[in-house]
């Protein structure tokens, strides 16, 4: 049976952010015939992959949400929900309002639109601790406790289970990436999640292979996933009208890996000593990044990509290591995109 028709007319939401972006260069690709109407609070300057797009300026945590995005949605056929708030974690309300609140609004007018696709962006933060080895997506999806972002993912996705309970012609389907990564998102994970103390100098010590040790919590295995990758995978959802939850990352990136990629002899120190410095660290505010994010990055398992690759056809055209080497040059050289949300024009403020 051939897969349905690429949808006439698609919403993204985020579209300029850095999963947002990997998604329109993967939809001007792959889809080039989709009107692509992009949601965002500050629209990026007409260059691509942006330059394709309808531009509505939506705030998603305001009341009015569902009404603003109205003309947005209307006569869509699909909706991909990427945007989503990290910063400032000590204001969890007012993430809670653009995350939980914007999702709401979201699906409201995807069901006034009569849209009958939705991806949404999840996260591999709705896992719950504990595995000894790579899980699939029947993993448990509490989350972690200690997370306010992970938190808010595990709501979300209840509120997608109900939403699949009252809608069952809707194809509802939630990707669950790791850490999404690319050159132009250099400055907005570093302000996401570094801060100033991680000064360039020191990155580029790092990237250059110049530091002879680095310290490592014992048990660390990371995994990233490049963003045109994370586009790739919507695209073929979208394309197969795929439903369900597809984990969406490249291979696990151990310590000894880890030390390949940074030239250095990792040093084994113990997760609570390494918590408790990120912790006084966050009570300074000398780093954005709070003891739960630390919390998710270390406890979270690794994911196996067995479905994605199997229903999707999808597998990474980018490993960890090349992913961890492209933002790393990218952070060493204050690499930005160019949208606001990647620290391009009208980024300030």
């Amino acid at each position: 049976m051939a897969p349905p028709t690429a949808p006439g007319r698609l919403v993204v939401t985020g579209a300029s952010g850095n999963v947002g972006t990997g998604v329109l260069r993967a939809l001007a690709d792959r889809l080039p015939d989709t009107h692509v109407v992009g949601v965002c609070r500050r629209p990026p300057r007409l260059v691509p992959p942006y330059d394709r797009v309808e531009w509505h300026v939506v705030d998603l945590g305001g009341p009015d949400a569902a009404d603003a995005l109205e003309p947005a949605v209307r006569g869509a056929d699909a909706v991909v929900h990427l945007a989503w708030a990290i910063q400032p974690v000590r204001a969890e309300q007012e993430l809670r309002r653009t995350n939980v609140g914007g999702t709401r609004a979201v699906l409201r007018a995807a069901t006034a639109a009569g849209v009958d696709r939705i991806v949404y962006a999840s996260s591999l933060g709705v896992y719950a601790p504990g595995a000894t080895e790579p899980v699939d997506e029947r993993w448990p999806d509490s989350g972690q406790r200690t997370s306010a972002y992970s938190r808010h993912k595990v709501e979300v996705e209840r509120l997608l289970d109900q939403y699949e309970r009252e809608n069952p012609g809707v194809a509802v389907a939630r990707i669950r990436p790791t850490l999404v990564v690319q050159r132009a998102a250099a400055t907005e994970v570093r302000s996401l999640f570094l801060g100033p103390l991680v000064t360039r100098p020191v990155l580029g010590l790092l990237r250059d292979r110049r530091l002879p040790v680095v310290p490592v919590p014992p048990g660390l295995a990371l995994q990233f996933v490049h963003a045109d990758d994370v586009g790739d995978a919507v695209v073929r959802i979208l394309q197969r009208r795929a439903s369900g939850a597809y984990n969406i990352a490249a291979d696990a990136l151990e310590a000894d890996a880890l030390a390949g990629v940074l030239g250095a002899r990792t040093v084994p120190v113990p997760r609570s000593a390494v918590r408790a410095v990120v912790a006084g660290l966050y009570t300074a505010r000398a780093v954005p990044v709070s003891p739960g994010w630390f919390d998710v990055a270390l406890n979270t398992p690794v994911m196996d990509t067995t479905r994605a690759r199997t229903d999707l056809d999808w597998t990474p055209s980018r490993s960890s290591v090349e992913g961890a080497r492209e933002l790393l040059d990218g952070l060493a050289e204050g690499a930005v995109g160019a949208s606001p949300a990647l620290g391009g024009p009208g980024s300030a403020g």
